[in-house]
């Protein structure tokens, strides 16, 4: 009989990690490997908020803090709420986090029982279904479809709720899609949970600043003000500031909720890093202006990624809003043979020979629940991103 947890026999590690390290491992053993698996940015943490993390080191800000952020970081989270998105929150409805993903657990955590239903639109994050799981509820996948641009539709969302919902996690712009919904998309889902005041929202919203062409981002509790009281707004500073390292995530929603976080916190890892909880209150609050530098340049990836995944046959890869990530479906491509024998049966059956033949790590799609597709990282420089994607060609191009 097993000493470990039955817990853990519900959920699985991470796809996307397991990707990264596979591509690492080939890379020091001499391959030639080009990993498009990894979901951060290749840009440097911008030097203002460097500075301001080594001034908190000179300044001994070394210590533990309260355990769910400091003062000034709450206050300037309020304050980017108000400014970015109209919602009106204090300090008391604030939680930091070490990372976007312990905001989100944290949260299951304190709000789940047995039984509990978690709607999820499918393709998602691949934790959300594990973290439903391990905090004791049932994720309830639907599908967002490539004919509605992986979005999930009002009908589907009506549809999927019963009374055991607890939460729908809601992203956008969406890992691993890029889609984003436009305000009257998102308008027409909340009208779904006017009628259902016994679902709460969870967003993640971690891709905000990350939003292209005539896209603008906005999130639930802005567009329908009447769901403010059961909705836990969720952002971070990983992304848009390129400092996925420093591991701070928070969230602003209903104080009763932001207490039960913050004794799941207390017993668990405690207060974030003090050093970056420090360098993300300069993020909020210093310049903003390389945020539309650094838009510009993965509009181009994007671009360039997009062009050429399109030009193969039996690839379909539509055009994101929004994050660093495209999501092209493979269905023309399943059912053939590559050069080393291998039948491609599923996607995974095609990131894996992808890898073992052409030297380019992907993230299958039924790792984020909706398959037959990929999902690739465009978060790496042009170079990287026209070699792998030439690579792409090739191999598909071969395939018989």
């Amino acid at each position: 009989m097993s000493f470990l947890s039955a817990t853990l026999s519900r959920v699985k590690p991470s796809p996307t990690i397991a990707v990264t390290n596979k591509a690492s491992e080939l890379k020091a053993a001499g391959r030639d490997v080009i990993g498009l698996g990894a979901g951060e940015p290749d840009f440097d943490t911008p030097q203002n908020i460097k500075d301001a993390a080594i001034a908190a080191i000179q300044a001994g800000k070394t210590k533990y803090t309260a355990v769910d952020g400091i003062a000034e970081l709450k206050q300037a989270i309020c304050d980017k709420f108000k400014r970015d998105n109209g919602l009106g929150y204090v300090p008391a409805q604030v939680t930091v986090n070490s990372g976007g993903k312990q905001t989100l657990y944290n949260a299951l955590m304190a709000t789940l029982n047995p039984g509990d239903e978690v709607i999820i639109p499918a393709p998602y994050w691949v934790s959300y279904p594990d973290m439903v799981l391990l905090a004791g509820g049932t994720p309830v996948a639907v599908e967002a479809t490539l004919e509605n641009r992986f979005k999930l539709t009002p009908d589907q969302l009506e549809a999927a709720i019963t009374p055991k919902t607890k939460w729908l996690i809601f992203n956008s712009p969406s890992n691993p899609t890029g889609a984003g919904y436009t305000r009257d998309e998102l308008k027409a889902l909340t009208d779904v949970l006017l009628r259902h005041p016994h679902v709460w929202v969870m967003t993640d919203d971690m891709y905000e600043h990350l939003a292209y062409d005539d896209f603008t981002f906005c999130t639930p509790a802005e567009v329908e003000p009447a769901l403010y009281d059961r909705t836990l707004t969720c952002n971070g500073v990983s992304k848009a500031y390129a400092m996925t390292g420093w591991r701070i995530g928070y969230a602003a929603g209903p104080q009763e909720l932001i207490t039960a976080m913050r004794k799941i916190q207390s017993q668990s890892t405690s207060n974030p890093c003090s050093v970056s909880q420090y360098a993300a209150l300069e993020a909020l609050n210093g310049p903003q202006d390389y945020l539309a530098t650094n838009n510009e340049i993965f509009v181009r990836r994007r671009n360039l990624v997009v062009s050429m995944l399109s030009q193969i046959e039996g690839v379909t890869c539509p055009v994101p809003e929004g994050a660093f990530y495209v999501y092209p479906s493979i269905a023309g491509l399943i059912g053939k043979t590559t050069p080393a024998g291998t039948r491609i049966e599923t996607d995974e059956d095609f990131a894996s020979a992808l890898l073992e033949e052409a030297n380019v790590a992907v993230v299958f799609g039924a790792a984020f629940g909706l398959s037959p597709n990929f999902r690739v990282s465009y978060a790496t420089s042009d170079e990287a991103l026209t070699e792998a994607c030439t690579r792409i060609q090739t191999f598909c191009a071969s395939l018989t």
